[in-house]
């Protein structure tokens, strides 16, 4: 029956005959206000007909449930009063807002309340931590300093270690510690009374510590970096890192950005991942080193300040040394070269510098160059050469246990390379692409087409072609055209180049 009533008020309304509501002869007493749905806004409207609100419960809201309204759906309707039955609705969902608002309120203010509450009890803590002083049991046995690599030789027998704090949880009795000191992580459990000074309360992320303790191996069920834990009598704080918004973890995380990993690299350093990256960098170089002097290569350490180019003066860093022209050096080659004759086979490790303003994973500014020279060798014995340096450096790498359980960790598909490489000639290399629809723009027309000989092989279609293959690749004898002057030409073939 009120479905009817309501209906006929609207009817009323609209032919302008009433504007009360049913049973009521009261009229809107407060200001008229401008609704459009269409292009209206509760957030920054006004209620002017030039600034309408979006929504009738926006506009009791910012101007009170006794509004006189007008809407329209479009900008070039007419503006109408709204119908009673609407305003019914509306108000009722005004008063349904109310209460979550005041609720909301009572909840804050709740909530506040107990915030202050917590806050003082923790100030109130802390100022009672202050109270508490560690002092190191002499009655126990002398703890041997050890470093954390070490620190599982110890099982049962008293240790001191020193450390960053790596991870923190921090219980209401007890606290844990992932402790990493370059050497390893370790898992320190601090309890009791330890837990309760003021530097525990307030220990934060990569502050430095000394921790003493028996050796422990972790319970059945639990886990911990090498399957032990510390267990401390004594600790104290070496110094504190920052807390707040200068914290470690306010710094950077998982999620920052690539351009403010790098401004903090220092810190990035830190991080499992990174330090892994660098061990195993450091594990390469000794491989190579090894896997050199296995072969009867020398290592040579030529300058890095040059005064000679070796390839494009383009792509120099110059400098001045001492009023003289000088540039960092691109490569050193020209060294090794003048070594042969005294010493032999030679190769080195040395920061080459090219100054190509490019963003691809091809150019880098500043990258560790490992080059060598061989004497009297055919170009098929510089490819077995290298072929031969890769994969015995990289069994080297892959024998050390903790190595190669990074390398997995950083790249769980990587395949040991396997004797013999592939060797593809240049003209084989353009006959597989094209057999492999991998084409290549063209400079003029913009058009995908075949690839001929006489093609610089794009690195976009290098990179599909040895990702679908699969395995290491020679691919050599690239024609004279493409190549610099010097490189020697294949003979009998001499449009082709030992390159």
């Amino acid at each position: 029956m009120s479905q009817v009533v309501d209906k006929i008020v609207d009817k009323v309304t609209n032919l302008g005959l009433s504007n009360t509501l049913p049973g009521s002869s009261e009229k809107p007493t407060g200001p008229t206000v401008y609704v459009q749905e269409s292009t209206g806004s509760d957030e920054t409207g006004d209620g002017s007909s030039e600034k309408p609100y979006a929504t009738v419960l926006g506009a009791m809201v910012a101007k009170g449930p006794d509004v006189s309204i007008l809407t329209r759906k479009q900008p070039t309707d007419e503006w109408t009063a709204i119908t009673p039955t609407a305003v019914k609705k509306a108000k009722k969902s005004y008063e349904l807002h109310e209460k979550k608002m005041k609720k909301a309120a009572e909840n804050k203010d709740k909530l506040e309340k107990e915030a202050a509450e917590m806050k003082e009890r923790e100030a109130k803590r802390l100022e009672e931590s202050k109270k508490l002083q560690l002092v190191e049991d002499a009655s126990l046995p002398p703890a041997t300093k050890v470093k954390i690599r070490a620190s599982g030789n110890y099982h049962e027998q008293r240790v001191r270690v020193f450390g960053w704090v790596h991870r923190l949880r921090q219980q209401k009795e007890n606290t844990f510690i992932v402790l990493r000191d370059g050497s390893g992580y370790l898992q320190c459990f601090i309890g009791g009374k330890m837990a309760q000074t003021y530097d525990a309360l307030t220990l934060t992320l990569e502050s430095t510590v000394e921790i003493v303790g028996t050796m422990k191996p972790v319970p059945d069920g639990k886990t911990a970096p090498d399957g032990h834990e510390l267990i401390a009598d004594y600790w104290r704080l070496v110094h504190a890192a920052p807390a707040g918004d200068d914290a470690f973890s306010n710094k950077i995380n998982e999620h920052s950005d690539p351009s403010l990993l790098a401004d903090y690299r220092h810190l990035v350093l830190r991080g499992e991942k990174a330090a892994s990256v660098l061990r195993v960098r450091a594990a390469m170089l000794g491989a190579f080193r090894t896997t050199f002097e296995k072969l009867g290569v020398l290592e040579v350490t030529p300058p890095c300040m040059v005064q000679t180019q070796v390839e494009g003066g383009a792509t120099l860093f110059k400098l001045d040394y001492y009023g003289q022209p000088a540039f960092l050096t691109q490569s050193s080659q020209l060294y090794l070269e003048t070594c042969l004759p005294s010493l032999g086979d030679v190769y080195c490790v040395q920061e080459s510098f090219r100054a190509e303003n490019s963003h691809t994973r091809r150019h880098l500014s500043e990258y560790t160059h490992l080059e060598a020279e061989l004497a009297f060798i055919t170009f098929d014995d510089l490819m077995t050469h290298i072929e031969n340096i890769i994969c015995d450096s990289v069994e080297l790498l892959l024998a050390d246990p903790v190595i190669s359980k990074l390398v997995y960790q950083l790249n769980p598909k990587f395949q040991q390379p396997k004797r013999p490489f592939m060797r593809l000639d240049y003209r084989d290399a353009i006959k597989w692409l094209n057999d492999h629809g991998i084409k290549r723009e063209d400079e003029t027309t913009h058009e995908m087409v075949d690839h001929v000989v006489g093609d610089d092989i794009a690195e976009a279609a290098e990179r599909k072609m040895t990702d679908e293959i699969g395995v290491p690749i020679f691919l050599h004898k690239f024609p004279r055209e493409l190549k610099a002057f010097y490189m020697k030409r294949v003979p009998g073939d001499e449009e082709y180049t030992e390159s």
